[in-house]
Parts: structure tokens; C-alpha cells; sequence
């Protein structure tokens, strides 16, 4: 048999492993959206899910904790793994020696610069990672933010709000 036509058993096949990091609060069809998008960047989706330390300190207090939020991750098709992200007490770039990342997947809205990634990723000795930024969802409400706005907007100051009775 040549080479050409030889059969690779599993492990000789390069797997393309892809990390997509986020809060993930209160899920939504824009979350839904970028790990669709990510997953087409390889074989494998990885998803970090924010400590909840890390949210409290960069964003707010999370509605719903990381145990549950890495569970609604989990639950969706395109991802193959989630886990918990590091505290804020450890260096951002130690969670790669878990994930071992070919690509990361950065979504439309976050706030992350693609290049100061890409020299943080080469000053920590990963400088063959590719980073890449996905694209948005053409939708009003893909954030969780554009969520919880709509529904006060909704229930402001009239009857009927999420928990009046019957």
C-alpha cells in the first residue's frame, strides 16, 4: 500500500481544537449564535465559562452561578466540553495549558482586541494559536443586557409583570 493510501489510525488525525470563553448569563440565542459560529472554526469546541468571581469583578453580579451556566453550555449541540474558567487571582493565559487550543473563537461583542490577545499568546509561549472573531447575530435582542432592558421595558409600572397571580 503507498502512503497516499494509507490509513491514519485516530490519533495520527490533527484535530483542529477551538476555545470559546464567555459569561454565558441568562442564555440566549446570541450565545447559541457564537458557538455555532466557533465550532465551524474546527473539530472540537471547548467552551470556558466565566468563574463567577471573574463576572463579578469585570462585569456584575452573574444572575445564575457557574456550575449552573457551565450546565446550559454543556446542553449545547455544538459544544463537546465546558468548563470553569480560572478566579481572577490566576493569570489568564494558565487555562490554555488545560484547554491546549489551535484557535480561539473571540465573539463579535467582546471587548477583547484581537492583536493584544495574539502578543499575550506569543509572550506566554502559545504564539501558534490563531485568534479569531466570529460574527454577530443580526438580531435585536442577542445580548443579555438588550434581554433584561426589553422585559423592564415590558413590565414597567404596568400590571401583569412576571410574578403577579392570577
Amino acid at each position: 500500500m503507498t502512503e497516499a493510501l494509507r490509513v491514519f489510525d485516530r490519533e495520527e488525525i490533527l484535530m483542529v481544537r477551538v476555545m470559546a470563553v464567555g459569561v454565558f448569563d441568562l442564555l440566549h440565542a446570541g450565545h447559541l449564535h457564537y458557538v455555532e459560529q466557533a465550532k465551524t472554526l474546527g473539530d472540537e469546541l471547548i467552551v470556558v465559562v466565566a468563574h463567577d468571581d471573574t463576572v463579578r469583578k469585570q462585569k456584575h453580579e452573574p444572575v445564575t452561578n457557574q456550575d449552573l451556566r457551565r450546565r446550559m453550555v454543556l446542553g449545547l449541540k455544538p459544544v463537546d466540553d465546558a468548563i470553569i474558567g480560572n478566579p481572577p487571582t490566576v493569570p489568564i493565559f494558565e487555562i490554555l495549558e488545560v484547554v491546549k487550543p489551535d484557535v480561539i473563537a473571540l465573539g463579535y461583542d467582546q471587548k477583547h482586541s484581537r492583536d493584544s490577545i495574539k502578543k499575550g499568546l506569543e509572550d506566554n509561549g502559545w504564539g501558534n494559536v490563531k485568534v479569531q472573531r466570529v460574527e454577530g447575530l443580526a438580531d435585536d435582542l442577542d445580548g443579555t443586557r438588550k434581554i433584561i432592558a426589553r422585559i423592564i421595558e415590558l413590565w414597567s409600572g404596568e400590571t401583569g409583570g412576571p410574578y403577579e397571580e392570577d
